[in-house]
């Protein structure tokens, strides 16, 4: 199977992302905890070394909205769903969550504007998907009922439980980065991936 520039290219954001997202609890420090809290309050305002997870979602951001572009071999509708999805991750690494210190100054109007993009990226991904396997000519895989399932269970699981939010939150950023990793690898019928090039 030939690997072209662009689908290098894309997985290597996908890949710099999640190492970005990783490390980034090790330089915010403090209380932070990757059990407790969520990726956004690593990239909250006035957090020390928020940096690393808002660039985590930008490039992860990045890296779907440009699979968005290349892969002709989705629908105009996947295409479209999945530009947006990626447009909200941008969305989410610019406008940021509010401090976990809960007596640090913050600006409401960002964090409200963040809280709407995270809540609105969980129904697109899963729209995306949806559309993407409904659509697909070989039929749905595994992974397509994985991350259709995730987007279901894991906001039930951090409404219902305590204390165990980022690490939920951590189990579905993973499902979508394999998800879209694996939607950029299929290069069987995604030729066109090369539009870049």
């Amino acid at each position: 199977m030939e690997v072209s520039k662009t689908q290098v290219a894309i997985i290597g954001a996908f890949l710099v992302s999640m190492a970005c997202l990783i490390f980034a609890p090790g330089v915010v420090g403090g209380d932070y905890s990757v059990v407790a809290h969520t990726t956004s309050e690593a990239a909250a305002q006035g957090t020390e070394g928020a940096w690393l997870a808002r660039t985590g979602f930008l490039l992860f951001g990045l890296g779907v909205f440009w699979l968005s572009i290349a892969k002709r071999t989705w629908a105009l509708s996947a295409r479209v769903v999945h530009g947006a999805f990626g447009i909200l991750l941008i969305a989410a690494a610019v406008y940021s969550h509010r401090p976990v210190v809960e007596a640090a100054d913050y600006d409401q109007f960002e964090d409200t504007l963040h809280s709407i993009v995270s809540t609105s990226m969980g129904f697109v991904f899963a729209l995306g998907v949806l559309i993407v396997g409904w659509r697909r000519v070989s039929g749905w895989k595994v992974i397509d009922f994985v991350a259709l399932g995730a987007t279901l269970v894991v906001p039930l699981a951090m409404l219902t439980t305590s204390g165990w939010d980022g690490l939920w939150q951590r189990g579905m950023f993973a499902i979508a980065y394999v998800w879209y990793i694996v939607e950029a690898i299929d290069t069987h019928r995604s030729i066109a991936l090369d539009a870049f090039s």
